[in-house]
């Protein structure tokens, strides 16, 4: 692939067969030519957020090494497989979705455009995002807050509107890499 970029996606799903969902995005992501999936954590069953009148989410944390350098072309591959698994998409923002693939950190970049913004904006609040990246790199360090994914968990793990649970193997259906 030669020259590599790494990124840490959020993925998530809260439409039919959650936990099958994630397995076919990671594999969309795997086999896409110019992705490498590196490492993918444990799938947790997650409260939502911002909408809260929604089935839970299934969730997980996904590092990827790509062959771009560019945030905005990673984010135009994510959209090509969130469309293709998901022709309806979503109907309101933080709604109901069978994928969403949402890019966290993009090597130590920080940027902030019309499209995108990495690291992403609300990162920090989440758990969902917080706990399953912490299985796969708790010493990411936040590039604008310059602290470890792993502490800035620690600040919100106690907050009670945001339950996040392991699913155990016989639900997930784990395959790590």
């Amino acid at each position: 692939m030669g020259s590599l970029s790494t990124a840490f996606l959020s993925i998530g799903s809260n439409k039919g067969d959650k936990t099958a969902n994630l397995h076919l995005a990671i594999a969309c992501l795997d086999t896409h030519e110019q992705i490498q999936v590196s490492a993918v954590s444990k799938f947790y069953k997650t409260q939502p957020q911002n909408f809260s009148d929604q089935d839970w989410f299934v969730n997980a944390a996904v590092k990827i090494c790509c062959s771009t350098a560019d945030p905005l072309a990673l984010l135009t591959m994510l959209k090509q497989i969130e469309s293709c698994m998901d022709k309806q998409g979503k109907p309101f923002r933080f709604g109901p979705r069978k994928i969403d693939l949402d890019i966290i950190y993009f090597d130590d970049r920080v940027l902030k455009t019309d499209e995108i913004e990495i690291p992403h904006p609300r990162m920090h609040e989440r758990h969902f995002v917080l706990r399953p990246m912490c299985d796969i790199d708790p010493g990411a360090i936040h590039p604008v807050f310059s602290m470890t994914t792993e502490a800035l968990f620690r600040k919100i793990e106690k907050q009670k509107d945001q339950v996040v649970i392991p699913l155990d193997e016989e639900e997930t259906g784990e395959v790590f890499y």
